[in-house]
């Protein structure tokens, strides 16, 4: 295999590798009945004026499967953590005690599990898309290796493997995507 054929298959995977934690990132926002401190992870806290993420200003733990308890690090931001949250619009409902933020993560209605499954599936296409885009610059890149000099046998090779590679990352994402799909179906 030639270098430059080499230097495009390395790039669109490590590419391909960034899709993927993409994805597994907002896979993981997306919550399927059970509490997770992950379920946080996007939401910005006003701290000070400054936007700053919520595990940079308080402990997100969950003591049980329906409860996350947020304990700030100075008790004058638990309201701007209660406000955060609310306005992430995660579809879930702070109580602040004075002491702690108190998150009671509901079960969810049959209508809200498709929903979910829905913005799972878009993020799903949304790292497909990622794929295919990488693909074209890997394969706009072989071509031009072709023009500057590259055997065509040795392009074809190499649109070949690159065709592999994505292949494979598409069968990733569709495992990924089964996967969350029945966590988020399963009562």
């Amino acid at each position: 295999m030639s270098e430059e054929v080499k230097m495009a298959l390395d790039e669109a995977t490590a590419a391909m590798n960034k899709a993927m934690d993409h994805l597994d990132f907002e896979l993981s926002k997306i919550r399927a009945g059970k509490a997770s401190p992950a379920m946080l992870d996007g939401v910005k806290v006003d701290y000070y004026g400054t936007p700053t993420p919520l595990k940079n200003v308080a402990n997100v733990n969950t003591p049980d499967a329906r409860t996350i308890t947020v304990q700030a690090w100075e008790k004058k931001m638990l309201e701007p953590i209660c406000k955060a949250i609310l306005e992430a619009n995660l579809g879930l409902n702070p109580q602040n005690n004075g002491e702690i933020v108190l998150i009671n993560v509901p079960m969810l209605t049959e209508e809200r599990r498709k929903d979910l499954s829905k913005r799972a599936h878009a993020e799903g296409e949304n790292a497909k898309v990622s794929i295919r885009t990488i693909r074209k610059d890997a394969l706009d890149f072989i071509k031009q290796a072709q023009k500057d000099g590259l055997p065509e046998d040795e392009a074809k090779m190499g649109e070949a493997k690159v065709q592999e590679v994505v292949d494979r990352y598409n069968k990733k994402v569709e495992e990924v995507l089964a996967a969350k799909d029945k966590d988020i179906m399963t009562i």
